[in-house]
């Protein structure tokens, strides 16, 4: 009974060191594992970081649609847009008085939109007509493919 008792034992001992030797990870699965992850984060990155710009550049025309809608309100109440001079901030605030004696009790913009990259629009009244303006990711005039300012009602356009 011994014998018996003892060789089972055995076999149990033996079966669990096998056991935990079967769990560990080899080095080079390790590696192999480390190797897939880097090469799947090389070729997502990318496209995943590149989507960020583009949602801001949309976030800035949704921004300029608001302020176009303010800006309708505006000649609604006052017969013309705001002057160039006198810009956005005209949606905050009245400008002049006696140039504006309809505006509005409240004002049309409770603050100044800044685009996503922290800058405020730029207005420009041409004739009849206006521009919103931002200079987009690169903040500055001027720039090429996702760094060019980006203009309202052109933005749709992009």
């Amino acid at each position: 009974m011994t014998k018996l008792y003892n060789t089972t034992v055995k076999k149990e001992v033996l079966s669990k060191n096998n056991k935990r030797e079967k769990k560990a990870f080899s080095l080079i699965e390790l590696l192999v594992v480390i190797l897939i992850l880097g090469l799947l984060v090389g070729l997502v990155a990318p496209k995943v970081i590149g989507q960020g710009t583009q949602a801001q550049i949309k976030l800035t025309c949704t921004q300029m649609g608001s302020i176009k809608e303010a800006l309708k309100m505006f000649k609604l109440d006052n017969g013309k847009y705001p002057d160039t001079d006198e810009g956005i901030e005209a949606l905050v605030s009245n400008p002049d008085a006696e140039k504006y004696p309809n505006y509005s009790g409240s004002p049309y913009l409770e603050k100044l939109p800044k685009d996503p990259w922290g800058k405020y629009f730029t207005y420009v009244k041409n004739g009849k007509d206006f521009k919103i303006i931002s200079l987009g990711p690169d903040r500055a005039e001027g720039g090429t493919d996702e760094d060019a300012d980006i203009e309202f009602p052109k933005c749709s356009d992009r």
